[in-house]
């Protein structure tokens, strides 16, 4: 692999999209998870070759990214196992049950 993306969410919804390469990667910070759809079109346009995308944009943010790229990339994301959710409330309680 040559060129691969992580897409993750910003913690400020009025922020601007942030683009950090290291390497052959490129990581990707976006206000809305709604933007990444067009986000990920461009990222295969310019080559990337594999998308993963931070836990934050759950299985419907998943799966339009995946339609997004209609299959030309593989796309996966972070998920986080029942066994961390007491410790994902402490950090982000405004987003608990």
């Amino acid at each position: 692999m040559t060129k691969w993306a992580f897409i993750y969410t910003l913690d400020d919804s009025s922020a601007e999209r942030r683009i950090d390469t290291i390497g052959s990667l490129v990581c990707v910070g976006l206000a809305r998870v709604s933007d990444a759809p067009a986000v990920a079109r461009q990222l295969v346009a310019d080559g990337v070759q594999l998308i993963e995308l931070c836990g934050g944009f759950a299985g419907a943010g998943l799966a339009s990214v995946v339609s997004a790229v209609n299959n030309r990339v593989p796309v996966g994301a972070v998920f986080f196992g029942v066994e961390a959710s007491a410790g994902l409330n402490r950090i982000f309680p405004e987003r608990g049950s």
